[in-house]
């Protein structure tokens, strides 16, 4: 009874994870089946492993070996990969299923409303994160963030430097900074820039 109730659970809970939650926000069907299929296969076998007496302990073994695999078809974002681990840690509690018959609903349950809240469209809706390539070296910190500043039209909130060409006369960045209310965009365009970095230069 604790394993049915524990794969109807975390079906439930992949469902709406990936079709409720991430689908409606992130729009991509190649990743709504990689996180079912990892989910439910991590399951499956995990209960069987289980079963067999392998126990606990190659269960959290099965989970650090996947923890280390890497989506490699196509680029994902920060945002996707939280939903990977997610899945993969559902998949495993689910088809341990410890403790009593009411642990593993409430702790899938759990995870879905963290992703739920933590990757929100109003949560941080005005900071965004991109990659700046300028035409100029600069060297000194306060002048980079002050030309960012004006390219950018908004507040600086950290500066990463990945590039400084003083022959080629190029400074390449991690900036993150927040717009200004007047010119933030809809949840949409939201979700469609944080699939992808811009490269912008003056």
């Amino acid at each position: 009874m604790n394993l049915l109730v524990a794969v109807a659970a975390d079906l439930i809970a992949i469902s709406l994870l990936v079709f409720a939650v991430y689908y409606r926000r992130h729009f991509r069907r190649d990743l709504v089946l990689a996180y079912l299929a990892l989910n439910v296969g991590i399951m499956a076998v995990t209960a069987l492993l289980l079963d067999s007496g392998a126990g606990i302990g190659l269960g959290m073994g099965l989970f650090g070996i996947l923890s280390i695999i890497r989506l490699r078809s196509d680029a994902i974002t920060q945002e996707e990969v939280a939903y990977y681990f997610v899945a993969l840690a559902m998949g495993l509690i689910n088809g341990l299923h410890p403790g009593p018959i009411w642990l593993t609903p409430a702790i899938s349950l759990g995870l879905v409303l963290v992703m739920f809240a933590a990757d929100h469209p109003n949560f941080a809706a005005r900071t965004r994160r991109h990659t700046v390539t300028l035409d100029r070296a600069y060297s000194h910190e306060p002048a980079l963030k002050a030309a960012l500043q004006g390219l950018l039209g908004a507040d600086i909130l950290h500066v990463v430097v990945l590039e400084l060409d003083t022959v080629r006369d190029v400074t390449v960045v991690d900036v993150r900074f927040r717009i200004h209310a007047a010119s933030a965009p809809s949840a949409g365009s939201r979700n469609d820039s944080r699939a992808r970095d811009w490269a912008v230069s003056r």
